[in-house]
């Protein structure tokens, strides 16, 4: 068993103990108090709360490059869908994202190129068009079989320079 990294994360457990002495959502139960999930990005630009003007405990908020709709993701939903009180799910890419910069080759080749690692077995999912890869995953959830009946599924790009949504008719 390997040691945890004391001083890598001495920053993260230092906040931590902060944040515990003035902790106060225990109550929070597990279930989305709004019923909204938010797929959206792992951007650090994005704070899904805040966009949304929710709280901890209020939404299920699913996060990855891209913000894409991907097996994990629906697996995902329907847990959130059965068991944790989600009835709406809001797909939230962003603009200036960086898997809409590149070909999902010219990402590989660039790791390749500058870390020595072949990434090619991972699928990287990138969007060449952020307006299309949305319809395409909002329509996937709401054509996925599996989900609880009556679930709403929307779309709205986020603005990292505005911070506004956009919603997107689907």
């Amino acid at each position: 068993m390997t040691e945890f990294p004391r001083d890598a994360f001495l920053d993260v457990t230092t906040a931590n103990k902060k944040y515990a002495e003035t902790f106060k959502d225990s109550h929070l139960s597990g279930f989305a108090a709004q019923g909204l999930a938010i797929v959206t990005c792992m951007d650090s630009r994005i704070a899904p709360l805040s966009i949304v003007g929710m709280s901890p405990g209020d939404v299920k908020i699913l996060r990855n490059a891209g913000a894409r709709v991907t097996d994990d993701v629906l697996r995902t939903l329907v847990l959130a869908t059965f068991l944790l009180g989600v009835n709406r799910v809001l797909v939230m890419p962003h603009t200036e994202c960086k898997m809409a910069s590149a070909t999902e080759a010219e990402i590989h080749t660039e790791i390749m190129r500058d870390f020595l690692v072949d990434t090619r077995s991972v699928e990287i999912r990138t969007v060449k068009d952020t307006l299309e890869a949305l319809r395409t995953d909002v329509t996937r959830i709401r054509t996925y079989p599996l989900l609880a009946p009556g679930v709403i599924v929307a779309g709205a790009i986020f603005d990292v320079h505005t911070g506004k949504l956009q919603p997107v008719a689907i």
